[in-house]
């Protein structure tokens, strides 16, 4: 198994995302807990005579830095959840280069166990199996937080099934896809559990997620079978110190790069594959980005030479048939 793509959403003059790419499988150990949906923690056994500390619902000071964050965005008007109008149109032609722009680039590149910020020319990845979702908390995750999230990806798996016309689903058994929601000291300790569920991981993968700092807010990981350009396996992990709204807007982006759209554009608009943070949930521009990528006239491993005239074709009559 190789690794895929590297993709970084970085906050601009502090205020922005991180993204990473790559893959997953396994269980977990005790630290970590994979929770079915609906299904709630049972209640502690606590010897009345022993003083109950409860674990801290992850790091407050990261908590106020992230509220803070949020506040600022939506106070200039960003993280916007409409998924574009009126104000944002786009033609054909920006559709189709901004698809080559994020689904055939990489932001960044691995050089021995550095990551490097250079953009790069890659080729076409996507998955060519179901794409099977779970959803996997930190142990310090509160349980109201866990219902909250557990239904955003639920919802969310069905909307990237409809636009990309690619299965996606969640559940409770043999997922290659993980998402790991975890506050700041579930995820230092995650090391062996991402280990278990990528054996072999890059040095490189596991700093980049174990070492995250502050200002990048969320990862994913997403790793191609060897030798292909096709996905097998995937690793996304969101902070548990975000409000809903970050929570959301990561979920939304980091599942949305794990499908094959992993690199970011500044002439994408409107979408969330831009780092100037204007719209938080996948908007409607993304969702054609998600049909062109699992549209069959493309295949994985097309460089952007050859893909680009067939993205201009599909771009035109996926614009032609929303107008109508």
């Amino acid at each position: 198994m190789t690794q895929g793509a590297v993709i970084f959403r970085r906050m601009l003059a502090g205020l922005g995302l991180l993204t990473l790419a790559a893959c997953s499988t396994g269980y977990g150990p005790p630290n970590y807990i994979v929770i079915p949906q609906g299904e709630r923690l049972p209640a502690p056994t606590v010897d009345p005579t022993t003083a109950i500390v409860l674990p801290q619902a992850g790091d407050p000071d990261l908590r106020q830095y992230y509220q803070r964050l949020e506040n600022n965005l939506s106070a200039r008007g960003l993280l916007r959840t409409d998924g574009g109008g009126p104000d944002t149109p786009f033609t054909d032609e920006q559709l189709a280069r901004n698809f080559v722009r994020i689904a055939l680039f990489d932001e960044y590149v691995t050089q021995g166990d550095e990551l490097l910020a250079q953009p790069t020319a890659s080729s076409l990845r996507r998955w060519d199996q179901p794409v099977r979702m779970a959803v996997e908390f930190g142990a310090t995750v509160p349980n109201d937080q866990r219902s909250t999230d557990l239904a955003t990806v639920n919802n969310y798996a069905g909307r990237l099934a409809r636009a990309s016309g690619h299965p996606v689903s969640v559940v409770s058994s043999q997922p290659n896809f993980h998402v790991l929601i975890v506050n700041e000291a579930d995820r230092r300790a995650a090391g062996p559990r991402l280990r278990q569920l990528v054996p072999g991981i890059a040095e490189s993968s596991l700093r980049a997620i174990l070492n995250l700092p502050r200002d990048q807010l969320c990862i994913v990981v997403a790793f191609s079978k060897s030798g292909t350009s096709t996905y097998s396996k995937a690793v996304a992990v969101i902070r548990g110190e975000h409000s809903d709204l970050m929570r959301k807007s990561c979920i939304h982006e980091e599942l949305a790069q794990g499908m094959g759209l992993a690199n970011d554009s500044p002439a994408a608009r409107p979408s969330i594959f831009n780092d100037d943070e204007e719209f938080g949930f996948l908007t409607t521009h993304d969702e054609l980005l998600l049909r062109m990528l699992y549209d069959p006239r493309l295949t994985p491993g097309m460089r952007a030479e050859d893909a680009a005239p067939i993205a201009r074709t599909i771009a035109t009559q996926l614009t032609a048939d929303s107008a109508s």
